[in-house]
């Protein structure tokens, strides 16, 4: 049985933001138990030229969302990227898997051959469905996630590889 365009894309990014959200909690109740100021965490990045862990959730957030919308060929949800705190990261998670879940598997299986078009700042990226799905949108998206979490480990953050993975 071969896997679907819906399952390897929808179900995914829900579990690995769900995971995500349970580091965030971590995170914030990390910050509180040692007297940081959360805006240490959330500002902090890997290398000076690296985005911060807030930055990173967004994109991941941008690229889940705008995924899951192209595959489905409706419009790509716009949100404005003024996530301050760990609860607006934690809203912002809960909003893109909202607009996930609301995404049927109709509206994507058989998307591997639909043009995809990623707008840039020089000129729009030009996929089909498949290809977009796997060499660029999870990629991007487990890139950011990644990002994500090895800020937090490396700040200080008691996480290992079954909290990223998360439980069966």
């Amino acid at each position: 049985m071969s896997i679907s365009m819906y399952q390897a894309s929808i179900p995914v990014f829900v579990r690995t933001f769900s995971n995500l959200a349970a580091i965030l909690k971590k995170a914030a109740a990390y910050a509180e138990a040692k007297k940081i100021d959360p805006r240490v965490l959330l500002d902090a990045r890997l290398a000076p030229d690296m985005l911060p862990l807030t930055r990173q959730v967004q994109i991941a957030s941008d690229s889940a969302k705008g995924c899951g919308a192209r595959l489905a060929a409706v419009d790509v949800p716009k949100f404005e990227d003024n996530e301050a705190s760990f609860d607006d990261l934690q809203a912002r998670i809960a909003k893109t898997i909202a607009f996930l879940n609301s995404l049927r598997p109709e509206q994507i299986d058989g998307s591997e051959d639909r043009e995809v078009t990623i707008p840039t700042r020089d000129q729009p990226m030009k996929f089909k469905g498949q290809p977009f799905l796997l060499h660029f949108a999870l990629p991007n998206f487990f890139f950011h996630v990644t990002t994500a979490y090895a800020i937090l480990r490396h700040n200080g953050l008691d996480i290992g590889k079954m909290d990223y993975l998360g439980q069966p």
